[in-house]
């Protein structure tokens, strides 16, 4: 199948495009002028072709002769720093370019998927959630332009679902490691709380603030996150290798089309599991506390549907994740096949 990647120069992007040629595909490549990193795919056979997501013109170009689509490209928070204009006019008329394409070649398209993200939920909520967040029950609310665009590119690929049988999927990444990004994720981090209660000088936050200054200078030191109560932080995110196994689960499949997938790890993770299991990894040292009026970070997602639907079954667990980041970091590249940059 012949397939065009928007976004091929970012972490997903790259190692996706790696995961289908293996798999037989054709790739083709929208690469942004102004981020193309390109290294990372010296000596695979993929097409390369130049061209912005405002641009019809290039989308179009890009578009042609494709029989499927992974619709990456993307303004995003870790990226910029891009303004609410920029969000609105690459993720939101950037996705309208790409639909309107899309439309125009739908004699040759299979599959058309969009990638948008967790970020369009209300995850941090005093006390945390309770249930699972499954795609089709909670309520999206999202906080800020970048996830605003992405449920208007959500609705647009509904609306041209309904209208025009485009062959549409939506993606909803959880928050994605790649390489050995997940060894220096900043809240296990004993630092990053002494940053974040700096300024807390009131009230039971003052005194966490002093029990986290009691520790002294943070160095490595990792640190187990409780809420007021003792219950340990939870969170649920995805290793790249889980999100581009999504790609490749419901490429093609019927019963993936015009149907919403959350795609994240088997399993969430604690605090309290999690952190002795790093610090022991990387040989250093750690705390355990309870973050005083602090929204905690307390929830899951529901994968039933994905694996029910699309045998959608993502293998690598955060204790699978910092074994194959610490093997990565110590030049191991072998042991995370589809991995090629962390960049």
């Amino acid at each position: 199948m012949k397939i065009l990647v928007t976004g091929i120069s970012g972490r997903i992007g790259a190692n996706l495009a790696k995961a289908l040629i293996d798999e037989g595909h054709e790739v083709r490549g929208l690469v942004w002028e102004k981020d193309a990193r390109l290294e990372k795919f010296d000596g695979l056979p993929v097409e390369l072709v130049e061209g912005s997501l405002v641009n019809p013109p290039d989308v179009n170009d890009a578009v042609s002769g494709v029989e499927a689509i992974c619709h990456l490209g993307a303004a995003f928070q870790g990226g910029g720093p891009f303004s609410n204009e920029d969000y609105f006019e690459i993720n939101a008329r950037g996705t309208f370019n790409m639909l309107e394409a899309a439309r125009e070649n739908l004699d040759n398209l299979k599959h058309f998927f969009f990638a948008s993200t967790d970020a369009t939920y209300e995850k941090y909520v005093p006390g945390g959630l309770s249930d699972p967040i499954r795609e089709d029950e909670m309520a999206q609310k999202p906080g800020g332009w970048y996830a605003l665009s992405k449920v208007l590119g959500e609705e647009m690929c509904r609306g041209y679902h309904r209208s025009y049988q485009l062959p549409i999927s939506i993606f909803r990444f959880a928050f994605v490691a790649a390489g050995d990004e997940i060894l220096d994720y900043s809240q296990f981090r004993l630092d990053h709380w002494q940053n974040a209660y700096a300024s807390r000088t009131t009230g039971a936050a003052a005194e966490t603030r002093q029990q986290l200054l009691d520790f002294g200078n943070a160095g490595e030191r990792l640190l187990i996150a409780r809420d007021e109560n003792g219950r340990s932080y939870k969170k649920h995110i995805a290793d790249v290798r889980d999100i581009v196994l999504g790609f490749l689960t419901a490429l093609g499949k019927p019963q993936a089309i015009g149907e919403t997938f959350h795609l994240a790890g088997p399993t969430p993770f604690t605090w309290e599991e999690t952190v002795p299991y790093l610090a022991e990894k990387l040989g250093v040292d750690y705390v355990d506390v309870q973050l005083a009026e602090n929204t905690p970070t307390f929830y899951e997602f529901g994968l039933a549907k994905g694996a029910r639907l699309i045998g959608y079954h993502p293998q690598f667990d955060i204790f699978k994740m910092i074994d194959s980041a610490i093997a990565f970091r110590q030049g191991a590249a072998d042991v995370i096949p589809t991995q090629i940059t962390a960049a």
